[in-house]
């Protein structure tokens, strides 16, 4: 799996879970999607095609938040995990992709650091902490259209020009070296957030998204604390690492900004 993964910068993994572990996630992500439309209306019906935090407090029970943090932490799927990023992986993010309200909408090239870094960045970025999503689709779905070793290699100047919309172009249009993905209700894409893909939308299409991420503090930010399993949740996992680095980092990174204000109290003083 590695090996795929370090090649192309992505890998399906076909048919891994099954219908009554889906069962159960699709029960917890319904009503988490119900309960985010509700608040996020006017956005849902104009361009929303994901939300997020879904492991938060603000939309689930506690129970249905336990169903998710045992999915993530269950032994199958950080075995996977594991064996792609290795044993200090951390937790960092849910997303849930669904198809946007107007059909004529369409799908964009992108690079996910791309909302929050300068071209030179992401430039740098490509050889920086790693960045993974694990897509579960919970439905059969279209999937997605990656470029393979993007997420190792710059763009083309084509693929730079679509992607950022540059020179007349626009990041809906295809670009030759895409390659179609499609995904059934069972099967685990894997890919980085850092190689161009777009989501491709039909089939009512309804996945869970978790990412991980390599256990570095510039990547702390982007780790929500109530989106963490509280000390009890956490004795119920098959496998709690990723949750555990995730924690950890957050706490480097506080103790690191107490000595950095008391460091500056102290020169002041």
């Amino acid at each position: 799996m590695k090996n795929d993964y370090d090649q192309n910068g992505y890998l399906v993994l076909k048919n891994i879970f099954e219908e009554r572990e889906l069962q159960a996630l699709r029960q917890v992500v319904d009503r988490f999607h119900q309960s985010w439309v509700e608040e996020n209306a006017e956005f849902y019906a104009e361009k929303a095609i994901n939300s997020a935090y879904l492991t938060a407090k603000k939309h689930l029970k506690g129970s249905d938040r336990e169903v998710l943090f045992k999915f993530i932490g269950s032994a199958k799927l950080m075995d996977v995990v594991t064996s792609i990023m290795g044993s200090h992986t951390a937790f960092m993010n849910t997303q849930l992709f669904f198809d946007p309200v107007n059909a004529a909408q369409r799908s964009y090239w992108h690079r996910d650091p791309q909302y929050h870094l300068s071209v030179e960045e992401q430039k740098d970025a490509l050889a920086g902490p790693d960045v993974l999503h694990f897509r579960v689709p919970l439905v059969d779905e279209p999937g997605l259209e990656l470029i393979p070793g993007t997420h190792r290699r710059w763009d083309s100047s084509e693929e730079l020009d679509v992607r950022l919309e540059q020179k007349g172009r626009k990041n809906h249009e295809d670009l030759p070296a895409g390659v179609r993905v499609a995904l059934n209700a069972g099967d685990l894409l894997v890919f980085s957030a850092n190689m161009i893909h777009r989501g491709l939308y039909g089939m009512n299409r309804l996945a869970l998204d978790i990412l991980f991420c390599d256990p570095a503090p510039e990547l702390a930010a982007f780790i929500t604390d109530n989106c963490l399993p509280d000390p009890r949740t956490l004795e119920m996992l098959e496998n709690r690492t990723a949750f555990d680095s995730a924690l950890e980092i957050k706490r480097r990174c506080a103790d690191v900004e107490k000595l950095s204000i008391s460091a500056t109290s102290s020169l002041n003083s």
